[in-house]
């Protein structure tokens, strides 16, 4: 009798572990949440009626899969990369009906293209996920996962989590700059807008914060005036235009700035400036020393630089997207985006202020 007693208690303890480690080391890992726009969206506006889409080909012909999945780019992007040095799977965008159970641990992606800090950018595109959307969803998120593990891990989970936030490139290409004359462009001169900006995206932070984010990458915007798109509408001989160029060097460095004031407010270094302007800027004048042959011409489009329009099965297609700085008329290709997540990771103040990633997942360790 002793005997059994002893075995059945054996039996439910190991039970009892088995059970605890489908679900625990899942919950103890680090979460990554992803706000933003097309530049970090994994494929929320796939399940969209909008023409802010990446899901056909030959978008994702270097994914693992080879498929289409909704990125802007030919491949891998930016979260995509960040997850992999955190080692995590890769984020399934929020409203993908993959994400349950304790896949929702992993984290989730609520980026959607087209999107601004302003409410009314990119009203073309009609039905995509604004911040304010994005934010609601994510109230949503832990309110699921509370569902599925209580209240306090919930907590533990979204306080110790990695957060990226990418947003503002389209108030300037798609709001400001949009059509001649547009309505913000009205409304306020160029500095003055950026200040606008600057002003809003404060108040989308702080609302980020009281929704638990302690450590957010944010970045700023890459050389507006440099991409294919602008390089065929704007451009004179190639050169970059210099409106947006000048939006961009505004933007910036009161993006860095206002991060800092946010930093002191909270006494802790929960926003992390990413340059990623600057990140970019090294490809765009210099591709030759990445290892790419142009920066002006995108892989897949049509037109001069093959900027206008949409990267469709009937553009021009590059045979080799490693050469390429620009997958279509707006986005890095994937190789661009592994650099610009390796000054992420590694690059100094320049790069990353007031640490970079890895300095991060260091100190993180250590709490």
């Amino acid at each position: 009798m002793a005997t059994s007693i002893i075995i059945s208690s054996s039996l439910m303890v190991l039970a009892l572990l088995m059970a605890l480690a489908t679900v625990a080391p899942q919950a103890e890992a680090r979460a990554f949440f992803v706000f933003g726009d097309s530049l970090v969206d994994n494929g929320n506006n796939n399940y969209l009626a909008t023409s802010a889409r990446a899901d056909s080909p030959p978008y994702g012909i270097d994914f693992p899969t080879h498929r289409p999945t909704g990125r802007f780019s030919n491949g891998l992007n930016i979260p995509d990369f960040i997850s992999r040095e955190i080692g995590s799977e890769f984020l399934l965008p929020y409203l993908s009906s993959q994400l349950t159970g304790n896949k929702l641990l992993v984290g989730a992606n609520f980026a959607s293209a087209g999107i601004g800090i302003l409410n009314d950018t990119g009203v073309q595109f009609a039905n995509i996920i604004r911040m304010f959307q994005q934010f609601e969803f994510f109230k949503e998120y832990q309110r699921r996962v509370t569902a599925l593990i209580g209240a306090q891990r919930t907590k533990q989970l979204v306080n110790g989590a990695l957060v990226l936030i990418t947003v503002g490139g389209n108030d300037f290409v798609n709001n400001y700059y949009l059509v001649p004359y547009s309505v913000r462009s009205r409304q306020y001169n160029l500095p003055d807008y950026v200040k606008f900006l600057i002003s809003e995206y404060k108040k989308l932070l702080m609302k980020l914060y009281d929704l638990g984010a302690r450590r957010v990458l944010v970045t700023g915007t890459g050389p507006l005036g440099c991409v294919p798109a602008e390089l065929a509408l704007r451009s004179r001989n190639g050169q970059c235009s210099d409106e947006l160029q000048r939006a961009a060097s505004l933007f910036n460095p009161q993006l860095t700035q206002m991060l800092g004031q946010l930093n002191s407010q909270y006494g802790s270094h929960i926003f992390i400036a990413a340059n990623t302007g600057r990140m970019t800027a090294d490809f765009v004048t210099n591709p030759g020393a990445f290892g790419f042959v142009t920066s002006k011409i995108a892989c897949c489009g049509q037109g001069p630089y093959n900027g206008l329009g949409l990267c469709t099965p009937a553009s021009n297609l590059c045979s080799n997207r490693n050469l390429y700085a620009f997958w279509d008329p707006f986005h890095p290709s994937e190789k661009a985006n592994r650099y610009i997540v390796q000054q992420i990771l590694k690059g100094t103040t320049e790069y990353m202020n007031p640490m970079n990633l890895s300095t991060i997942l260091a100190l993180d360790s250590r709490t």
